[in-house]
């Protein structure tokens, strides 16, 4: 059968016509590409917060850096106390020994004093003979066994100064070998001394060049204060804490609202409690603006400036119930003295008092200083009433 030559054209055109249309690209579905294009976003902004959270986890909180900085200075400023310490053992050892050798020079001098009599002596015996012509020169024998004994006792007593002046050569060299020894000691303390005390002076180098950050910039400056309001909003649940676990003991239940305070103990004593520490106020309790970045803040309690060193006393008698490092606040001292009433003391630098002993008034329980402070020395005080914070400046004695 023969095929036709114009159904065989129709045919191949067909056959090209399906070739070309399978050759061009298909075209994409709109609502595809926009899913593509939204797909691609969502990577890109996972990749973008992922870079975010590892920076942030690699930028080092100010709080955390400086109390870093703070627990080093003050571990080297232990160190340098400990070897101003060992100078000190050292130099009195030095004297005692340099007196001890004073005092065997001399008495060997004396011995040596009374060896050279004695060998002056037994040298013009010896010139005259020696001792036997002495002896034999007397006919008497009780004048000679006299002679006799009396030889003995010299030589007995020419022993016993050579001994002693051995005995005496024997310390005088050894208290010399030990103030030698004590000396190359206190020459490697005073060394030991200088590098603690160059890495004293690095650290609060570093303390000084963060502070000027949060001082003087504005980045820093704002970090610092969103990290001191973390910290004041974590010792707010600490003194919760705190509070439950004294009602729990006490076996108190918690105060219901509108409860006046009662008019005896600590509650009586507003505008009349003893100040914490010789100072004078310098930031106020409540809102704080800050004169150069504007920075709005709430200070639970007030700074007092104070020297460095000086006592820190309990305002009222009461029970300690925390002391140790604060983030944010330094060394802190919480204090409860019933009926719900609370004082802490922070950025202190020694810390007296002892938790879960009581306190009475007037106590030292610390002395000033600048842990966790951004302003050097000074004091931090808070009065606390069921956990709310009060105006401390209100509670202390006015003073003339």
């Amino acid at each position: 059968m023969k095929v036709r030559p114009a159904l065989l054209g129709v045919a191949c055109l067909a056959v090209m016509a399906a070739g070309l249309a399978s050759a061009q690209p298909k075209r994409e579905d709109p609502l595809q590409a926009e899913q593509r294009k939204l797909q691609q976003t969502q990577k890109q902004l996972k990749e973008e917060k992922e870079r975010a959270a590892a920076a942030r986890a690699r930028e080092t909180s100010l709080l955390a850096e400086l109390e870093e900085n703070e627990r080093r200075l003050a571990a080297k400023q232990r160190e340098v106390a400990r070897l101003e310490e060992r100078i000190k053992k050292a130099q009195g050892d030095v004297q005692l020994f340099r007196g001890e050798i004073t005092r065997l020079e001399g008495q060997r001098a004396g011995q040596e004093h009374a060896l050279a009599r004695r060998l002056r002596a037994m040298y013009r015996v010896h010139a005259q003979g020696g001792a036997l012509p002495v002896i034999l020169s007397n006919d008497d024998p009780v004048a000679r066994a006299n002679a006799v004994r009396h030889l003995a006792s010299l030589a007995v007593l020419d022993a016993r100064l050579i001994q002693e002046y051995r005995g005496t050569s024997e310390k005088l060299a050894d208290r010399k070998g030990r103030e030698e020894s004590r000396q190359r000691e206190l020459a490697g303390f005073h060394e030991d001394g200088k590098r603690e005390q160059a890495e004293v002076d690095r650290e609060a180098a570093k303390r000084r060049t963060l502070l000027a950050k949060v001082r003087d910039e504005r980045a820093y400056h704002e970090r610092m204060v969103g990290e001191l309001t973390e910290a004041s909003q974590r010792l707010e649940a600490f003194i919760r804490e705190l509070q439950a676990k004294q009602r729990k003991l006490a076996k108190v239940p918690p105060p219901k609202g509108g409860i006046e305070p009662p008019t005896i103990g600590f509650a009586g004593l507003k505008g009349r409690l003893p100040w914490p520490t010789e100072g004078r106020i310098v930031t106020g309790f409540g809102a704080q603006v800050h004169p150069r970045f504007g920075t709005r803040t709430f200070r639970n309690g007030v700074d007092i400036e104070a020297a460095e060193g000086r006592d820190v006393n309990a305002v009222h008698p009461g029970h300690v119930v925390y002391t140790g490092w604060f983030k944010g606040y330094g060394n802190l001292i919480i204090l409860d003295h019933g009926g719900e009433y609370y004082t802490l003391y922070a950025h202190i630098a020694e810390i007296e008092a002892k938790e879960g002993e009581d306190v009475r008034l007037g106590q030292r329980i610390g002395t000033v200083g600048d842990t966790g402070s951004l302003a050097g020395p000074r004091l931090y005080f808070e009065v606390r009433y069921q956990g709310k914070p009060q105006d401390p400046e209100q509670w202390l004695r006015q003073r003339g």
